[in-house]
């Protein structure tokens, strides 16, 4: 089970989404940040392949977990600055 709970497309084309982690046996909803490079793509269309979570997290319910990521991705410059410390070694 994997669904996305917010997904909305960036300037450049790019789709960023916070999508919901399969159950992991414990009563927390988990979800992560991940930027599509390349939506629209066989990867996209054919099903296969996720691009790196950005940012994870836990929280009780879908909306709470959602509230928690918001505000690093309601716009392009909150986007970017993940991007930037993802690839800071």
């Amino acid at each position: 089970m994997s669904m996305i709970l917010y997904e909305r497309t960036m300037t450049a084309g790019h789709v960023v989404r916070i999508r919901r982690l399969p159950p992991d046996g414990s009563s927390l909803v988990r979800a992560v940040i991940e930027v599509d490079r390349r939506y629209g793509t066989p990867r996209m269309v054919g099903g296969r392949g996720l691009p790196p979570p950005l940012m994870a997290v836990e929280g009780e319910s879908e909306p709470a977990v959602v509230a928690s990521l918001m505000p690093f991705v309601e716009d392009d410059a909150s986007v970017a600055r993940l991007l930037a410390q993802r690839s800071v070694p």
